[in-house]
């Protein structure tokens, strides 16, 4: 929200045309007021909940889906404050991304996802 803050902020301050300005504040809060009605509901169908590593790979689950097989970027980053995953599912073309802060799984837990995902095989392998 406060990007999306800082946005309309740019838009304010930059020398174009006042239509253009009124055209790209209209779009901004359309996207604020999109990611607010997201942030009340908190039950979307598609959210990410789960995720495990099995003999079949990575895997993301949602209630809509359920276990779904995904393929992780060679960009996702395992901090010991963050986790931050890029990923794609199968028959997508594009990716996805999702954080882990620390303060959402027990430290333990935490550890152990980032030490799989530094030293997992196969783990930037296309899914099926």
């Amino acid at each position: 929200m406060l990007v999306l803050l800082l946005a309309c902020l740019a838009v304010f301050l930059s020398s174009i045309a006042w239509p253009l300005k009124l055209a790209l504040w209209f779009v901004l809060g359309v996207q604020m007021s999109f990611h607010l009605y997201r942030l009340q509901q908190q039950q979307w169908p598609s959210q990410r909940i789960g995720l495990r590593h099995s003999a079949q790979g990575w895997q993301l689950w949602s209630a809509e889906h359920g276990w779904r097989s995904i393929q992780l970027r060679a960009d996702s980053m395992a901090t010991p404050a963050l986790i931050v995953l890029h990923y794609r599912c199968a028959r997508q073309w594009f990716y996805r991304s999702i954080a882990i802060p620390a303060d959402s799984l027990s430290q333990d837990s935490h550890r152990r996802l980032r030490v799989r995902l530094k030293f997992s095989r196969q783990r930037w392998r296309a899914v099926k």
